[in-house]
């Protein structure tokens, strides 16, 4: 495995539990996840947006989270601007089935 890969698998997992912590009606903001991997350094954590809004689609793609702006489910392939995360566009939370492996 890669670098990259193991970069890739941690903002899926790290999207996924905020999702999941956050709960139903709530929503997570992209600069979050952000944070929470690259610390408070905001030049760290900046490198990181373009990497987790491409994982952010590929679990939208998989219909494991959605992807929201302005409050509304957006298409994760035609999506400007600021957007949150929340849980799948069909309103289930995400099971600990679908969680990747620790």
């Amino acid at each position: 495995m890669t670098e990259l890969d193991r970069s890739a698998k941690t903002i899926r997992e790290t999207i996924l539990a905020m999702v999941e912590d956050r709960g139903a009606d709530k929503t997570v903001c992209p600069s979050e996840v952000a944070r929470r991997l690259g610390g408070s350094d905001e030049k760290r954590w900046r490198l990181l947006m373009k990497p987790i809004r491409a994982e952010a689609v590929r679990l939208a793609e998989e219909g494991r989270l959605s992807i929201r702006r302005k409050g509304r489910i957006v298409d994760p392939h035609d999506f400007k601007g600021i957007y949150r995360l929340g849980f799948s566009a069909d309103g289930e939370g995400i099971s600990a089935s679908v969680l990747p492996e620790a």
